[in-house]
């Protein structure tokens, strides 16, 4: 980690523990709360599935928005999140995996490696189908002033009580409720699909991530709108998608084909032998990385 980037994030963590000091009221977990799930719902249905994968489909307008609500959890810009995560699937549990808890240990897939300035740069490369748009790059540059603004009003609003709460103990819980996908999505869970990586299923963490946990459905077959694909794996991020796509302001939502979906029936091929569109057998990693392009 590196000492300028870590002291914000480490502040962000002791300011949090202002919850011990400035009261309470019931509204103060009911906003932190929400906003949890608002910014979420940012991060996994729109920087994840939408600007990482292309799952589905929306406007212009709306596409903006999904990259707000993304940039309010201060997890730094849209394009630069999205290339990076098209890179971890390129290169999933491989040396070049950024955030790969094999490669690299826990702590560093967990939240090392957001915090070290070696990775700071955008790879425009690998996102060139949304850098396009002038104000996606606007937002990627100045990716601090939608979290700046959102604290500066939680702090007219409700004061020093409504920031630490709103603010500061929301986005620690969401930092670490996102970053266990990097982390423990790749080490606790269990095993229904053979990939080339250490992705596993896990029902506590999709709920705390609205769907993410289901992390082996996820690298078997991203290309899809909802990551749990049977009626038990709950996935709220995709329940939401399904009710915006009732009003049209999303549509073409993928999900998995039944020959994917029940691939875990049938015999495997070796990775290196399939071949996408062939029967029913897996489609390798790395041409699902190429379709996320």
């Amino acid at each position: 980690m590196d000492p300028i980037t870590s002291l914000p994030f480490l502040g962000v963590h002791i300011a949090a523990l202002g919850i011990f000091l400035v009261g309470f009221r019931w509204y103060y977990p009911v906003v932190a709360i929400a906003l949890y799930f608002v910014r979420m719902f940012g991060i996994t249905a729109g920087f994840h599935r939408y600007f990482a994968h292309r799952s589905y489909k929306t406007n212009r307008a709306f596409q903006f928005v999904l990259a707000l609500l993304g940039t309010l959890a201060t997890q730094k810009g849209v394009l630069w999140w999205a290339a990076h995560h098209r890179d971890h699937h390129k290169y999933s549990d491989q040396p070049e995996d950024i955030h790969s808890p094999l490669q690299r240990g826990f702590w560093w897939s967990h939240a090392g490696w957001i915090l070290c300035r070696k990775y700071d740069q955008t790879k425009f490369d690998r996102i060139r189908d949304f850098a396009k748009y002038p104000e996606l790059r606007w937002l990627n540059k100045y990716h601090l002033v939608p979290p700046i603004a959102l604290a500066v009003a939680l702090f007219l609003i409700g004061s020093w009580p409504l920031l630490v709460w709103g603010f500061f103990f929301s986005t620690v819980l969401l930092w670490h409720g996102t970053f266990t996908i990097n982390s423990l999505s790749h080490v606790f869970g269990s095993v229904r699909y053979q990939t080339t990586d250490t992705s596993k299923n896990n029902f506590l963490l999709a709920l705390i991530t609205m769907g993410e946990g289901w992390h082996n459905n996820h690298h078997y077959y991203m290309s899809t709108a909802n990551q749990g694909w049977f009626w038990y794996e709950i996935d709220f991020s995709y329940y939401v998608l399904r009710l915006l796509s009732l009003t049209g302001l999303v549509y073409d939502l993928r999900t998995p084909p039944r020959h994917v979906r029940d691939g875990y029936k049938k015999p495997v091929l070796p990775a290196a032998a399939a071949v996408p569109g062939a029967g029913s057998g897996p489609v390798p990693l790395r041409a699902l990385a190429r379709r996320a392009d």
